[in-house]
């Protein structure tokens, strides 16, 4: 009887052994995307293959129902993987045509299969002839210097998707009033008035709209408290957050212009007090200002009093809006600012102030003013469909890539020392450290996926790379 027994277990054992040899886990894609060109190859790209966009042996293969599928044989345990179409480019995107994170499942070892959607390409935003297009990059973009997500949205021209040019980019504030008519306050029709003057022959721009934080507005948009309203503050930290986190992410996954020349801030209101704040603050990353009906006044003197304390360190651009219908401090807090700015020795035709007799304090006057400053502040920058510029700084390689426990950086022998950070690609600081030319950076304890490795020397502008860990 027990020799029967052993030859029953063994029987039994040997028949789940092929099923678990050749055990499989079965991708199936329901759905893609409308606007996927015709005859588009598609990859997944994972653990399984060192993240290789376009790897020949992951194509997944379209059936006749319009899906798509692939089997892979991955190791046990945590599976990570994104699509693409050939190339880190074209990669998937999510419901917003912004950063879709990995799709991630545990292979048990057993014949499986995952059912998933692609619902977007990053490269390919879907847009009408001669229209831009305006997503959301993200909806809870993580801010460090503040411990806080925001909504951000981007636009960007009509022709982004067919040509490799690359574009000024305008940083906004209260973005949710930029774009979306559903705002309470109305908007401004950023995206409209874009597509019109490209039409009229404008090289085109990428828009950057931060949402206000709602009951952090007062607080974020002004460096300095007002006691009486009890809010401000954290305008330092807000600013920091928009030029040492948000920019590096939009210069290294857009085709931006990111020298100051072509590197624009603006806002309304008290968007108006914290874009001065940081045109001056930051004069080597910004060197245009859109100012509209500024509130000075929540700062008291300090807005003044911080271009005399800062100085001129490079020529500038700020274009000063305000109605006849607003109250009249609104236009004197202005003349102290520009006198502050003649004092410190900026010239005059550094600044421009608009005065419509008819303006008010609201969105229909800054959408209608919106044209005018617009072409005042990048005149001479970029002034047609057919200029192509070229990046002011030479690029850098960060090796190996995909990394594993470590990484160093290429194309900056001639320097003593270099400042080096690793963004996430929601926005959170991995690392901020200096380091020799050549010297290996640790990354064994960072997770698998993207990064933006920002890199400089003394006195010159931030570098960018992408990276992959894996």
């Amino acid at each position: 009887m027990l020799n029967l027994y052993r030859s029953c277990v063994l029987l039994g054992s040997l028949t789940l052994l092929p099923a678990v040899l050749w055990a499989q886990l079965t991708v199936v894609v329901n759905a893609v995307p409308a606007n996927t060109p015709a005859g588009a190859s598609i990859h997944i790209a994972g653990t399984f293959n060192n993240w290789n966009p376009g790897d020949p042996n992951m194509k997944l293969t379209p059936q006749a129902n319009g899906k798509y599928t692939i089997t892979l044989n991955p190791s046990v345990g945590p599976v990570r993987f994104k699509f693409t179409r050939g190339s880190w480019a074209s990669v998937e995107g999510n419901a917003a045509g912004g950063f879709q994170p990995d799709h991630v499942v545990t292979y048990t070892g057993y014949p499986q299969t995952l059912e998933t959607n692609i619902l977007s390409w990053e490269d390919l935003p879907a847009t009408g002839p001669g229209k831009g297009s305006v997503t959301v990059l993200s909806s809870n973009f993580f801010m460090p210097q503040l411990n806080r997500t925001r909504r951000i949205w981007i636009y960007l021209p009509p022709d982004y998707t067919t040509t490799n040019k690359k574009y000024p980019v305008l940083y906004m504030q209260d973005g949710q009033n930029l774009f979306d008519p559903a705002s309470p306050s109305g908007e401004w029709e950023v995206d409209e008035t874009l597509d019109e003057l490209f039409a009229e022959g404008d090289h085109g721009c990428i828009v950057i709209g931060i949402e206000n934080g709602g009951v952090y507005r007062m607080d974020e948009y002004s460096p300095w408290n007002n006691p009486l309203y009890g809010g401000g503050g954290q305008g330092g930290s807000y600013m920091s957050f928009l030029v040492n986190t948000l920019k590096p992410y939009v210069d290294a996954n857009y085709r931006t212009m990111p020298d100051r020349e072509h590197t624009a801030i603006m806002g309304s209101s008290m968007g108006g007090l914290i874009s001065m704040y940081g045109i001056m603050e930051y004069q080597h990353v910004f060197s245009k200002a859109g100012v509209f009906s500024p509130s000075f006044w929540f700062a008291g003197n300090n807005s003044a009093n911080h271009i005399l304390g800062m100085g001129k360190r490079n020529n500038v651009k700020v274009y000063f809006l305000a109605g006849g219908q607003e109250p009249a401090y609104v236009t004197q807090d202005i003349q102290k600012v520009t006198n502050a700015m003649l004092q410190t020795g900026f010239d005059a035709s550094e600044f421009k102030v608009h005065l419509p007799a008819d303006g008010q304090h609201s969105e229909w006057f800054w959408r209608r003013e919106f044209a005018d400053a617009y072409h005042w502040l990048f005149a001479g920058a970029v002034t047609s469909t057919g200029e192509q510029a070229s990046d002011t700084e030479p690029s850098i390689e960060v090796y190996p890539n995909p990394a594993t426990d470590w990484i160093r950086v290429a194309g900056m022998d001639d320097e003593d020392n270099l400042n080096v950070q690793i963004i996430g690609v929601d926005g959170s600081l991995q690392r901020d450290v200096q380091v020799q030319p050549g010297e290996a950076i640790p990354v064994a304890d960072l997770s698998n996926g993207f990064y933006v490795v920002r890199v400089r020397a003394e006195g010159q502008n931030w570098r960018t790379a992408k990276m992959i860990r894996r």
